[in-house]
């Protein structure tokens, strides 16, 4: 589950940083609807991956909400990206000990 988290927090991020890129006037206006929705659905799916990501892995309620916050904030979810990678490398050695 922490590599589809994974994929959509970049999913999130980028989404984000789109729907930022038509406030700047870099992307038309026409594609706001579909940037919105898009967008909305993502989030909601990271809200939820978040939640259930965080109670498999034992994380404290400050680590999920700083992973929350990272959401609504341009380019946070790079440094989430990095957590997350060495949380799966830590998922991945833990299970090959005990294998």
């Amino acid at each position: 589950m922490l590599k589809i988290f994974r994929m959509v927090s970049l999913m999130e991020g980028i989404s984000f940083l789109l729907i930022l890129s038509v406030t700047l006037g870099l992307i038309s206006r026409e594609y706001v609807f579909v940037l919105g929705m898009s967008h909305g659905a993502i989030f909601l799916l990271y809200f939820i991956l978040s939640l259930l990501v965080s109670h498999k892995q034992n994380w404290s309620v400050t680590v999920w909400l700083l992973v929350l916050l990272a959401a609504f904030i341009p380019f946070a979810f790079i440094p989430v990206e990095l957590f997350l990678k060495k949380e799966l490398g830590k998922s991945q050695q833990n299970t090959n000990q005990v294998s």
